[in-house]
């Protein structure tokens, strides 16, 4: 299942924000669409009104920051090239592995431009990912720290750590990752019977009988057939879409699923139709549906029978942070995306060099954040992505939303129109208590 705040390419296109006049116009085969003019940036009346799909509702920033973040590229690139001759004329030193003489006939592993982005692009803000950490990735965790006297190209250790960092971007939703007795025990037993790896595929010697328990639990929590357990990764849907369904298939796909569901799909050679999010209706019999859903929307309804009375309680206290974290942002003038059910909550800074700024300030502050621009999302779309867990804290949370409403006016990336409120405490602490 992927994350349906992850908004990245809509099937292969930068997405546009206004809903299309009719469901048919979203046609699209093996992975391209047909264009269809739109409405950007709200109505003709100065004021900016988010666009509703289903139970999610998304705010476009203003006219001026989406040229500002194409011409941050633009810089950007123009100066990549620049290097690229000084490199080549041996007034820059060219950190960058190169093929031997003999290998300039082979064929390349990347593309020319992939080359580019990633030396000129990508290296100037690598330091905000791979980042070292040396205790559990729980709440908060412990980061080794590291740094650079090449500009990037490679690191070295301090031999220093900074302790106690808020974790915000593990998917620990449930708070498990812990070293807790209760957590481990099954794992534990697990671990003693099955070991810790399987050496082959499940097709040859790796498939074992906990694999086979494991799909059978998963295909009755969700009321189905059967079901089919991988590792998560990208190549989980980019590569066995493709073995499942072929040429002469019909795929209904979500607008906003996630790079790797349209890839699969694209190598399929299936004919493909795209649907507004989260507004399939009633699909013909026999058709391949990919659909986006949070790992909230998904639980059926009487999903409680299936639930520990303490996994039902860490089930609401994350339901209660990730609302109230939202809310907050909210409020503060932050343009965010997704489900207001998910715990993955996308903050958009935009402008690339917002994204690294972001990224470093938010560790000095000892909080640790994820990310991501182009071309992992849309050009005009990088955002930090926040994940709330259920063994967050209120107080984890405030120190969080208080650094963003510093931040966020520092680095000026409170781009949402709507009015911010005028709130002078982030909380109140007889708000959003469990019961006893």
């Amino acid at each position: 299942m992927i994350p349906a705040d992850e908004h990245h390419l809509r099937n292969g296109t930068l997405k546009s924000h206004s809903d299309q006049k009719q469901q048919g116009s979203n046609n699209l085969k093996n992975g391209y669409h047909a264009t269809e003019k739109v409405q950007k940036n709200g109505k003709g009346d100065g004021f900016h009104q988010p666009q509703v799909r289903g139970e999610d509702s998304f705010e476009e920033a203003p006219m001026y920051v989406a040229v500002l973040t194409y011409m941050g590229y633009g810089i950007v690139i123009l100066f990549g090239y620049f290097r690229d001759f000084l490199r080549a004329v041996g007034l820059e030193k060219c950190h960058q592995a190169q093929e031997r003489e003999e290998q300039k006939d082979f064929v390349p592993l990347y593309q020319d431009f992939e080359n580019f982005y990633k030396r000129n692009l990508y290296m100037r803000v690598r330091d905000n990912w791979n980042r070292p950490i040396c205790s559990l990735p729980g709440p908060v965790f412990d980061v080794m720290e590291r740094v650079s006297d090449d500009y990037n190209w490679t690191f070295r250790l301090t031999g220093k750590t900074v302790e106690n960092v808020i974790n915000m971007g593990s998917y620990n939703y449930l708070g498990f990752a812990e070293n807790n007795v209760d957590f481990l025990k099954t794992v534990a037993e697990e671990t003693k019977q099955n070991g810790v790896g399987v050496c082959s595929t499940r097709q040859e010697l790796g498939n074992f009988s906990i694999h086979e328990k494991l799909e059978r639990l998963v295909a009755e929590f969700l009321g189905v057939e059967s079901a089919m357990a991988f590792g998560m990764g990208f190549a989980t849907n980019s590569m066995n879409i493709p073995a499942l369904v072929g040429k002469g298939c019909l795929i209904l796909s979500d607008e906003l699923n996630h790079t790797s569901l349209i890839l699969g799909a694209r190598l399929s050679g299936a004919t493909i139709r795209v649907f507004k999010h989260n507004n399939l209706g009633k699909p013909p019999m026999g058709v391949i549906t990919s659909m986006m859903c949070s790992s909230v929307e998904v639980l059926p309804d009487d999903a409680s029978v299936c639930i520990s009375p303490a996994g039902q309680r860490r089930v609401r206290q994350l339901s209660e942070n990730m609302r109230y974290f939202r809310s907050r942002l909210k409020e503060m003038g932050f343009i965010i995306y997704g489900n207001q059910d998910s715990p993955v909550v996308p903050l958009l800074l935009y402008l690339p060099g917002k994204v690294g700024a972001f990224s470093r300030a938010m560790l000095k502050r000892k909080i640790g954040v994820v990310v991501v621009g182009f071309p992992a999302t849309p050009i005009t779309e990088a955002r930090a992505r926040f994940c709330v867990s259920a063994a967050h804290t209120r107080e984890m949370l405030d120190k969080v939303l208080q650094s963003l409403d510093e931040l966020g006016d520092h680095i000026r990336v409170k781009f949402s129109r709507h009015r911010p409120s005028h709130r002078q405490e982030l909380y109140n602490e007889t708000d959003f208590e469990l019961d006893s």
